[in-house]
């Protein structure tokens, strides 16, 4: 959420930043409203003093037995208590309706972020890795010999309908251990601190992060009113929410691997074949919580995390930072991680980490204590894939596969399958 004071100060900066995200001038609307609610406030106040004198000169007269003053002023005094009845709801009103505003518009983008349309006018950061190049036409996961007896479609469509999956065998060994691994070295080697998290959770959480009011149709709400978590970025920030934390406890750095759940509500008749974009999925997901003068260093931090994950299991990507026009809601600045799919001939989105600034903090009312004394701040607070689990499993099965349907794994992961090396062409590990 934005900062009321700073629209006050600067709307036509408020402006200019917030038309690069395609928006128009919101700054007229807010601080009308922002006027009006603190007019009612103020004359909330002055009937509320005139409430008060009147209260006390109410007994003056009585005692001089003024008996029409006194009635005067008890009338008076039952006047100026509706009144501050009706201008305290009616401040009150327009406070919901300015906070429905503010809530409703996306963060404004950093300085250094690319203007741009759309994803075509995204920036390439760097490309790490090569592409491998085969002597025969390389296959999408799915139709792979290897994989089929451990990757059912039609199964899963039987229990619960289209974009889900089943998994079994070698392939769903090969899916655990990838998670194990990324959860190990994310907590050994960069330091994260691992958490369990439900993924069901109240819907106060998903306005905080962002996912509420605004985009409630691409997740699922359940029939008591709490909501399955489209990623742990949900739970794993509000941990902070309503807090007011010592600087000394900053930062602090999460992660977690979750079963997560999008509807993918604007996703219709994209990627439907294979398990590219799933109802359901897993993802080990990274929080950073931050003093504001680190954050931006923070956000470098957390894409190399998600980057090394990627150059220990061998697999060739590449880093973009997204433009105005292709950033998430929450996000002041994003940069997506594309890993090489050889059966797409092409590079797809497997991590997309973002700094987020004090835009959730506000929503979650999340806020540090200076160690040299003053009024608290608001934590900034970052967010990004390390990785997503079923997208790093086609990467795995893709870049390894052979001509007769079997699959090389990565070295990475060999210790975590018990010295298995081969997905089998008949689906078995060996």
């Amino acid at each position: 959420m934005h900062d009321i004071r700073a629209i006050r100060e600067n709307p036509d900066a408020f402006d200019a930043a917030l038309a690069r995200r395609g928006g128009s001038g919101a700054s007229g609307e807010i601080l009308a409203i922002d006027e009006e609610r603190r007019a009612k406030i103020l004359a909330a106040e002055t009937a509320q003093a005139e409430q008060n004198k009147a209260s006390k000169e109410v007994g003056a007269a009585k005692a001089k037995g003024d008996e029409a003053e006194f009635e005067r002023l008890r009338g008076l005094v039952t006047e100026k208590k509706a009144q501050v009845a009706q201008m305290q709801a009616e401040a009150k009103q327009l406070d919901q309706k300015l906070t429905d505003l503010l809530m409703g518009l996306p963060n404004l983008p950093h300085d250094d972020v690319p203007d741009g349309a759309d994803e075509d006018d995204n920036v390439e950061l760097r490309r790490v890795g090569e592409p491998r190049s085969f002597d025969f036409t390389p296959k999408e996961h799915y139709e792979l010999a290897g994989v089929k007896p451990g990757m059912d479609f039609e199964l899963a469509a039987k229990l619960s309908g289209s974009r889900f999956v089943v998994l079994s065998g070698g392939v769903a060994r090969i899916h655990r251990a990838l998670a194990q691994f990324m959860i190990d070295t994310h907590v050994e080697e960069n330091g994260l601190a691992e958490t369990w998290t439900p993924v069901l959770v109240r819907p106060e959480m998903m306005y905080g992060t962002g996912q509420l009011p605004k985009f409630g149709e691409d997740s699922y709400e359940t029939t008591n009113g709490w909501w399955l978590v489209p990623t742990a970025e949900v739970t794993l920030t509000n941990i902070v929410s309503d807090m007011v934390v010592e600087e000394s406890y900053l930062p602090r750095r999460y992660v977690a691997h979750t079963q997560c759940f999008r509807s993918e509500a604007g996703s219709a008749g994209k990627d439907t074949a294979g398990m590219l974009r799933q109802h359901q999925f897993e993802k080990v997901e990274m929080v950073s919580v931050t003093h504001p003068d680190t954050s931006l260093e923070e956000h470098e931090r957390m894409t190399k995390c998600a980057e090394g994950i990627l150059e220990r299991l061998g697999l060739p990507y590449r880093t973009i930072v997204l433009c105005t026009g292709d950033m998430g809601f929450g996000a002041r600045k994003t940069h997506d991680i594309e890993v090489w799919l050889p059966g797409q001939d092409t590079y797809r989105e497997i991590s997309s980490v973002s700094v987020c600034g004090d835009f959730q903090a506000r929503r979650m009312n999340a806020r540090f204590k200076p160690k040299d004394g003053g009024k608290p701040q608001f934590v900034h607070t970052l967010n990004g894939s390390g990785l997503a689990v079923g997208r790093c499993l086609i990467a795995v099965l893709e870049n390894g596969q052979q001509e007769d349907g079997s699959v090389d794994l990565p070295e990475a992961l060999h210790p975590y399958l018990r010295g298995k090396t081969r997905l089998e062409a008949d689906g078995t590990l060996g």
